[in-house]
């Protein structure tokens, strides 16, 4: 068998993996749930008011669009300026086929382009590796941040758990001296076995990344000052939008409607996980979601509902705006092959 032939049986049990994790989950919340509270969160469902929904569901379509305003950026230094509607197809495009198998969408949205726009593969491949790239670095940033915030919180929570094991919890300045001390330990571990540690496969990964974001963050630097200004910009409106859609759906429910942004922050992070562990965020992102409302005192019945109500509405949006732009590229494509 080639490599080609590994790679797709490869992706086929990743695939199979990712969604059995989602699978997985819902299974479990279900096994645990008894009739009464299935029935309770259906009526929390019915209950919702349907119209912060709908302006969640809008939020996360803008969110979308301004990630294909960031993405058309990087196109001006390689001599190409793709529409900007077809732009927003392609990013519309990338999540429904995410959603199928990960990283499918990053190499379909530079086939998009490529047929809509001319624009080489090679070429639109490295501005989706820039932008990935920045995107990691960025939620590196915020889960750091995400953790200051939600310190006292989790602290809280684990001393109401597990008091008996967590009975002496680091303060903040104890954590904080602790980092520094580790950032100086690999920086020395750096500067000493470099050179060494790189016949490992785990530490040559982990530095080509590392790497790869510094690369990245240069690239966008040398966007020149006014399109770089807008890359940081439109970058912070986007994940500003990822938690308002949290906040939004929050107003749907009587009884996290008092919960401000920072709790919305927190099911950012929490949902982020879930989007990681299993094929589009199933199953896991609502049972995480819910977790992170817990911290905050809210119920499992309402948990739960919300962090349904947020992964199905943001679904949604992809499937059906997706689509769209999958049919129209389609037909893009058998015009232009005639």
């Amino acid at each position: 068998m080639n490599d080609k032939g590994k790679k797709r049986i490869l992706d086929l049990l990743k695939f199979i993996v990712f969604l059995g994790i989602g699978v997985f989950f819902i299974w479990w919340f279900l096994l645990k749930l008894d009739s009464d509270q299935k029935a309770s969160i259906w009526q929390s469902f019915l209950n919702a008011d349907w119209r912060w929904v709908v302006f969640a569901m809008a939020v996360s379509l803008l969110s979308h669009f301004i990630r294909a305003l960031r993405w058309r950026l990087l196109f001006k230094p390689i001599g190409h300026t793709p529409s900007l509607g077809n732009t927003f197809g392609a990013v519309m495009v990338t999540y429904l086929a995410n959603l199928a198998f990960p990283r499918l969408g990053e190499v379909m949205r530079c086939a998009m382009l490529r047929t809509s726009d001319k624009i080489p593969m090679e070429k639109s491949v490295g501005t989706v590796v820039t932008e990935r790239l920045f995107d990691t670095l960025m939620f590196v940033i915020i889960v750091l941040l995400g953790f200051l915030l939600m310190f006292n919180s989790v602290k809280d929570f684990l001393y109401d758990s597990l008091s008996a094991k967590f009975s002496s919890l680091p303060t903040m300045a104890g954590i904080a001296a602790a980092a520094v001390a580790l950032l100086i330990a690999l920086f020395v571990v750096y500067k000493l076995f470099h050179d060494r540690l790189m016949h490992f496969s785990l530490y040559r990964k982990g530095f080509k990344l590392v790497e790869g974001c510094a690369t990245g963050v240069k690239s966008i630097l040398h966007l020149g000052p006014k399109s770089t200004t807008l890359f940081l910009i439109y970058s912070l409106i986007i994940y500003f939008l990822y938690i308002a859609g949290g906040w939004i759906i929050m107003k749907a429910f009587a009884d996290t409607q008092a919960l401000g942004f920072q709790t919305a922050f927190v099911i950012y992070l929490f949902g982020s996980v879930g989007m990681m562990i299993s094929q589009g965020g199933l199953g896991a992102y609502p049972v995480l979601v819910w977790q992170a409302l817990a911290l905050y005192g809210i119920g499992e019945t309402t948990g739960l509902a919300c962090g349904w109500l947020l992964w199905s509405s943001q679904q949604a949006i992809v499937i059906v705006v997706g689509l769209a732009f999958l049919i129209y590229f389609s037909l893009l494509k058998k015009e232009k092959n005639r």
